[in-house]
């Protein structure tokens, strides 16, 4: 699989990474044996970026992780965590001493003594422009607890001021053919200083998929299902904020765009692959298959310009007015 250097961390990932929110179980049950059989699939196809978060499962995808690192080793596999949502979301509890005691966990939980990357967890605001928060990852780095951090945001603001400091490596960044504003200004700010953008939620949480219709039903424990009005956490992380129906109608015609031979996830995500400044696009697996299959996006043809401009045109009709103010 084609190789990317992720930003600053001056590393090569692969262009198709594998996000594991899912293996925490915070899509419904995951368990070890096939979390093992996901992430081992991911890397038979060429995954070498793994991305996670210390509140995925309350540490259970970091662990599966890194017990998969322990019986494979020698892999050349870059992981990626995040930090800040294990504690109530306060601008002062990002600290050193939080921080510190933040990594202790990660480290123990992935079986590593340094971090490859760290990232702030879609933080308050605030917590972006102040410069203590970002001595104190600085000095994480002195201190050798992690090589590198960046940050995970929800809006382009927010990812417009961390790529004004010195030490941000990486921004993490809701981008897919429903949620394009990350185009206009981020991925050039960051691609002129040297971030690397990691694209998170490629599938709109699987609308992009085309599998769902309207009958599709979730599992309770699915935020799919409970987080449809945000009340959980940022409902933009959820079918990317769009409203379900709407979804499907624009799925419909995003289906037409796509080359024979490609499904219609593996053109969602070969097509933010072939954004500008994107370093790794890292969509979720729920069993083998799907890690194969989004795998095999890296090797996608046919997406070219004509493809581009109807996905910025089923944009415009569906979702701009909606969507663009908001994040």
């Amino acid at each position: 699989m084609e190789q990317r250097i992720l930003g600053k961390t001056g590393r090569n990932v692969s262009i198709v990474g594998l996000g594991t929110w899912q293996l925490g179980a915070d899509w419904g049950n995951v368990d070890p044996a096939q979390a093992r059989d996901i992430l081992a699939a991911s890397v038979e196809a060429g995954v070498t970026f793994f991305d996670t978060a210390d509140v995925y499962g309350d540490g259970r995808s970091e662990q599966a992780i890194g017990a998969f690192l322990a019986d494979n080793p020698g892999l050349d596999i870059t992981v990626a965590t995040k930090m800040g949502r294990r504690m109530e979301q306060q601008p002062e509890n990002y600290n050193l001493a939080n921080f510190r005691e933040w990594t202790d966990r990660s480290r123990r939980n992935l079986g590593t003594e340094q971090l490859d990357l760290v990232q702030l967890h879609c933080p308050p605001t605030e917590v972006y422009s102040n410069a203590e928060v970002y001595d104190a990852l600085d000095t994480l780095v002195a201190d050798g607890a992690i090589r590198n951090y960046g940050v995970s945001v929800e809006r382009t603001d927010e990812a417009l001021e961390a790529i004004r400091h010195e030490g941000t490596a990486t921004v993490q960044i809701i981008l897919n053919a429903f949620r394009l504003k990350p185009l206009d200004l981020v991925l050039p700010a960051a691609e002129a200083a040297g971030v690397g953008i990691i694209a998170r939620v490629p599938l709109a949480s699987g609308l992009l998929s085309g599998k769902y219709t309207a009958d599709t039903s979730f599992a309770a424990d699915d935020h799919r299902n409970f987080n449809r009005d945000g009340s959980s956490f940022d409902v933009g992380e959820t079918f990317s904020g769009v409203d379900f129906g709407q979804g499907l109608k624009a799925v419909a015609e995003f289906e037409e765009l796509v080359p024979d031979g490609v499904s219609t996830a593996q053109a969602a995500i070969a097509w933010i692959a072939a954004q500008d400044g994107v370093s790794t696009v890292i969509p979720g697996a729920r069993n083998v298959d799907q890690a194969r299959s989004n795998a095999a996006a890296a090797g996608v043809t046919g997406i070219d310009a004509t493809f581009d401009v109807g996905v910025r045109e089923i944009y415009d009709r569906y979702f701009r007015d909606s969507i663009h103010p908001r994040w």
